[in-house]
């Protein structure tokens, strides 16, 4: 019986491994100066001074959308209305970093 749960317990573990997707493995630290870099001049400090009601505060990423690594990822990577597609001028990681420099940021009201 031992042998059994021992058994159906690795499964299950091996299972969970196999298919849970990878953590995201960013650096905000290299994402800010990335940020500062390519994205302040319309962005800072949070702010839009395009679309003034779509800032990269939390409560605006979580009204349209777009309060997850994966959206932010999405968003720079291809562009969206006014906002230019970042995928010629940063690599995936790069971009990834950023993710995680503005969700980090949205996580503290960007203070």
């Amino acid at each position: 019986m031992r042998k059994i749960i021992s058994v159906l317990l690795l499964g299950i573990t091996i299972f969970t491994f196999a298919f849970s997707s990878p953590a995201l493995a960013a650096d905000a630290v290299n994402g800010g100066k990335l940020f500062a870099a390519n994205c302040a001049s319309c962005h800072a400090g949070g702010k839009n001074l395009v679309q003034a009601n779509k800032t990269l505060k939390k409560d605006a990423l979580e009204k349209f959308g777009m309060y997850s690594a994966e959206a932010i990822i999405a968003q720079v990577t291809k562009g969206k209305n006014a906002m230019p597609a970042f995928s010629g001028r940063l690599k995936p990681n790069q971009i990834e970093d950023v993710a995680a420099y503005v969700l980090g940021q949205a996580d503290k009201d960007w203070k």
